[in-house]
């Protein structure tokens, strides 16, 4: 997978973030499938930001891999 890849699947999930959110008369969005979009989301940005880390440093971006939901989410901002 390469950035662009990881870029179109973030926009994906962005989309799909925001239909869930804001989709004309469905009063509660579906809080399961919103929560693993999120996560979905936190794992794709932290996978390009592992890459690009990577490239800086003149390492091989492709050995960047998706962490888990946990260590991710377990990340202090």
């Amino acid at each position: 997978m390469n950035d662009d890849d990881i870029l179109a699947r973030i926009q994906a999930l962005v989309e799909e973030e925001h239909q869930l959110r804001d989709a004309p008369g469905n009063k509660e969005p579906d809080h399961a499938r919103l929560k693993h979009v999120e996560e979905s989301l936190d794992q794709a940005w932290d996978l390009l930001r592992q890459r690009r880390a990577k490239i800086k440093s003149g390492e091989d971006p492709n050995e960047a891999a998706v962490r888990s939901v946990d260590e991710v989410e377990g990340y202090r901002q």
